[in-house]
């Protein structure tokens, strides 16, 4: 079994317990997390706010971090402008971006979501409108869905992760976190030896076979 912590994490604040940076103080988990011998799966830029999964177990924490995995992660992106269907269509198909072009991603246009204040507020302008979009990515580039949303045109204004694989925050505020157990499955093994195949096995058992008929 593993523990998980499911964190919902504030804006500008470290997906790590220590800050390396000695030119200027930034929040970090520490300040919200005191559980010794857990550690963030995968992370989340310092602007961004939402789900951060901790862990104190390895399998589970590359279960859910390693991009082999592709474990889906979900989005509430508030962007800049009104944007329309085509460019929903293309966040959709995949966005071409210097490290090449992106998988295919689910992309909606969605309601404001009922969501926390950010401290501080995204800078309004009343001559600018914003509109909400729901991204679901498999990937893990850094700032990937900022700089998609950027390539087709709508700059992210807040960013908020609502969902990674199956967890969510719901009923977190910022700051907030829960545990949870997670049953992890049994590793399969061999039918040889300790440290063998079942193949290698039956092939030492084949030899000795031979060997008594010589």
């Amino acid at each position: 079994m593993a523990e998980l912590i499911i964190f919902n994490k504030p804006f500008q604040v470290l997906s790590q317990f220590t800050d390396e940076r000695a030119d200027r103080r930034r929040a970090t988990l520490a300040e919200w997390i005191d559980q010794p011998g857990f550690y963030p799966a995968g992370r989340l830029d310092y602007d961004s706010e939402g789900l951060l999964l901790l862990t104190n177990e390895g399998a589970l924490q590359h279960r859910i971090a390693s991009p082999r995995n592709k474990m889906p992660k979900t989005y509430w992106v508030q962007v800049e402008g009104e944007i329309p269907d085509s460019a929903i269509e293309q966040l959709s198909q995949g966005v071409a971006l210097k490290d090449g072009v992106t998988s295919p991603a689910k992309a909606q246009r969605i309601p404001e979501p009922d969501v926390w204040p950010r401290t501080p507020p995204v800078r309004h302008r009343e001559s600018v409108p914003t509109s909400w979009l729901e991204l679901t990515i498999t990937e893990g580039r850094n700032r990937q869905v900022r700089r998609m949303t950027a390539a087709v045109g709508y700059p992210t204004l807040r960013l908020i992760r609502c969902r990674i694989g199956d967890w969510t925050i719901a009923g977190l505020q910022p700051g907030d976190y829960r545990r949870e157990t997670v049953h992890l499955p049994r590793p399969a093994t061999g039918r040889g030896k300790p440290g063998t195949g079942g193949k290698t096995g039956r092939r030492n058992q084949s030899r000795k076979r031979r060997t008594k008929k010589a």
